[in-house]
């Protein structure tokens, strides 16, 4: 990178996620939090489900974030008679030379959008489980790694349950984040419907940043300083899902690992190279909603994970460091 680059890196960082959000957010107007939160992902090397209702830009924030990079991207539509060397690639016989060479599946590429996954079946889907821990697909022995950076944007409907799989409690914690995008407000809606009414379809967007740039960005959050309060607030966030009678299942240390790494991209997009509280609360629920299994009973009261998180928060203490005291 450019000497600029090292003399202020939370600066060069700052530039380069405005760049990012601004070009994002003329695609998808009036959703200044969905779009902070999946750039948030994209940032944290992690990657991002979307879950929403059918209509309000799920695919529109996917295409934009690969759109706004200049970086390979395929879009895979998921149904069910997707197999996973559709996802994959596969081995094919060469007549010509008489050997076996391995043709890439649309996986092998910087961003890969999975449009309603789970709408394939539980086979299909675990076909992405390797490629999105391990950044790398295994065929007949050989590991054949993916581009880095490597960001897998999947989108779902969780209304529409017919012809669909629910996707198992090991495949949703490889997602760092779980957001929804949500109906816009009454304002942003006129603004899109008098927009689209007079300039037709939504705006081609073009790369705003390089690939180096993003690899620069993802290698920046992990130097963003996690002090040792911050750590065990963490930690105490961990256990009180653990043991919270609420929940059959709390986070596991990858959860946790998670939601730091999170906080720490969303510092840096703060322009901070230190992680506070305040950030772990941010990002606390996109990060570990998703990870948590409702006990019975909280199922029938009618509880959700969100809602848990939410609680939880509110009464874990933030540690004081000692000099504070």
């Amino acid at each position: 990178m450019s000497t600029s680059t090292d003399a202020d890196p939370a600066a060069y960082f700052a530039a380069g996620h405005a760049a990012v959000r601004s070009n994002v957010e003329r695609a998808l107007s009036g959703k200044p939090q969905a779009v902070r939160m999946a750039l948030t992902c994209l940032f944290a090397g992690g990657h991002l489900l979307v879950e929403d209702v059918p209509g309000v830009g799920k695919t529109t924030l996917a295409k934009a974030i690969a759109a706004s990079i200049e970086a390979s991207w395929h879009r895979i539509q998921f149904t069910p008679d997707l197999l996973p060397t559709d996802i994959t690639g596969t081995t094919v016989y060469d007549q010509k030379t008489g050997t076996f060479d391995f043709r890439q599946g649309p996986v092998f590429s910087h961003v890969v959008l999975a449009d309603e996954i789970n709408r394939a079946s539980p086979k299909t889907q675990s076909a992405l489980l390797e490629v999105m821990e391990e950044r790398q697909v295994t065929v007949d022995g050989r590991a054949h790694p993916v581009p880095t950076p490597f960001l897998v944007v999947a989108t779902q409907n969780p209304i529409d349950l017919q012809g669909t799989y629910r996707l198992p409690e090991a495949q949703l914690d490889r997602f760092l984040l779980r957001i929804a995008v949500g109906y816009p407000d009454l304002a942003a809606e006129r603004d899109l419907i008098m927009g689209r009414a007079r300039a037709g379809a939504p705006p081609e967007l073009r790369p705003v940043v390089t690939v180096d740039q993003i690899r620069w960005m993802i290698e920046y959050v992990s130097r963003v300083y996690v002090s040792e309060p911050v750590a065990e607030y963490v930690a105490r966030i961990a256990e009180a899902t653990r043991t919270a009678s609420q929940l059959q299942l709390g986070i596991s240390p990858r959860g946790s690992l998670a939601l730091v790494r999170t906080a720490q991209a969303w510092a840096a997009c703060e322009g901070r190279g230190y992680v506070t509280p305040d950030d772990v609360k941010a990002v606390a629920e996109a990060a570990l909603a998703h990870r948590l299994v409702l006990a019975p009973q909280a199922e029938i009261d009618g509880l959700t994970a969100a809602g848990v998180v939410s609680e939880i928060m509110s009464r874990v203490i933030v540690p004081v460091p000692a000099g504070a005291r």
